[in-house]
């Protein structure tokens, strides 16, 4: 993979839009998957920081961009980190009244 690039399925997986690196798989090779407006079909496809990524998953269908390559699938808030939600994905946290 060339520097500055991370497998597709990786990066899903990294960020927690599937439990496991297979799945994250299998959501690509299904069509669930678009990078930059195109479907993407090989989990080995490389994506950048700035690309756009679309999920279309059973449990949330978000647009998202590229912030950060992962390095581990580490705790949710540090998977939230490695991309900017642009449309659909999951609410933000609520609020607790304390203002």
């Amino acid at each position: 993979m060339k520097p500055g690039r991370q497998r597709l399925d990786k990066w899903l997986w990294f960020t927690r839009f599937a439990r496991s690196r297979s799945l994250a798989a299998a959501l690509v090779e299904d069509g669930f998957v678009r990078v930059n407006g195109t479907r993407a079909d090989n989990p080995a496809k490389g994506i950048g920081i700035g690309d756009v990524v679309t999920v279309a998953a059973a449990h949330v269908t978000a647009v998202v961009r590229v912030l950060e390559l992962g390095e581990r699938r580490g705790p949710a808030p540090e998977a939230r980190g490695l991309y900017a939600i642009l449309s659909g994905g999951p609410s933000p946290e609520p609020d607790d009244g304390a203002a």
